[in-house]
């Protein structure tokens, strides 16, 4: 079973990771591979023209006109860092890495995946240099008109070869839509089982966005911890006040809910 997160925009490139962590290579990074493609598409681009691809400030887009110059084919220790430890934000404040234990971050590194609009896919331990790109951007390219045709089934081909070995395989979405978008299900040979994180506000229950992204990364956290091998083990999920509700549940769509005091 694979979980899938979404990334984040911001990212945290100055506290230390622990030296004990190991850092391994994404899987669509490599001199001639797809994310070297998008950053040569981008390195022609313009600060100007990036601010108005991405919807940026000059000083995000001037930001990240010089991260596409200094991206590197090859990750390395020094420019780079570990996804789960990079990538900042409500969905990795929840997941908080950096309090798993080796053995929870060796098990998450094999079941949660992290969509990418450079990368495509990573684990949690694959180097990851500094960029932005979302999912959704219109970036014409030689597949089309967005990132979404230039990543066509790929995202889903690597997914299928991830779960090869499962009996039953299930791919668990705590990923936006925007994200999940990515992953093409003609393509995807496993059941998909979405999450839903509800609040209590008024007189019912709605997703308010700021709490459903931080849910997204606790669910992966527990999941981690308890190695949830089954949707049916995820229904236990209790973490700051969430739980299973049975009643507004599908087998594909697992709702929890909690109020707040």
């Amino acid at each position: 079973m694979l979980f899938l997160l979404s990334p984040a925009k911001s990212l945290d490139y100055d506290t230390p990771v622990p030296p004990e962590v190991p850092a391994t290579q994404p899987h669509f990074e490599a001199p001639r591979g797809p994310s070297t493609e998008l950053i040569k598409l981008l390195r022609a681009k313009s600060p100007l023209e990036i601010s108005e691809l991405m919807h940026l400030s000059d000083k995000l887009s001037a930001l990240n006109a010089a991260r596409y110059e200094a991206w590197s084919a090859k990750s390395t220790a020094k420019n780079a860092r570990q996804a789960a430890f990079a990538f900042d934000g409500d969905v990795y404040g929840g997941l908080d890495a950096r309090s798993l234990t080796p053995a929870q971050l060796a098990w998450a590194q094999d079941h949660v995946c992290i969509l990418s609009g450079l990368y495509g896919l990573l684990r949690p331990l694959d180097r990851l240099q500094p960029y932005r790109l979302e999912m959704g951007t219109q970036l014409a390219n030689r597949h089309g008109k967005d990132l979404y045709a230039f990543w066509g089934s790929r995202i889903a081909a690597h997914l299928n070869e991830r779960l090869a070995a499962d009996r039953t395989p299930v791919v668990v979405n705590v990923a936006s839509q925007e994200y999940f978008k990515s992953v093409d299900q003609t393509v995807l040979k496993a059941r998909v089982v979405e999450c839903v994180f509800q609040e209590w506000k008024g007189d019912k229950y709605k997703i308010v966005s700021f709490f459903a992204k931080r849910a997204r990364g606790l669910l992966a956290r527990w999941a981690v911890q308890h190695r949830a091998a089954t949707p049916k083990a995820l229904e236990k999920f209790d973490l700051e006040g969430y739980g299973f509700d049975a009643s507004v549940s599908t087998a594909e769509r697992l709702v929890f809910r909690r109020k707040l005091e």
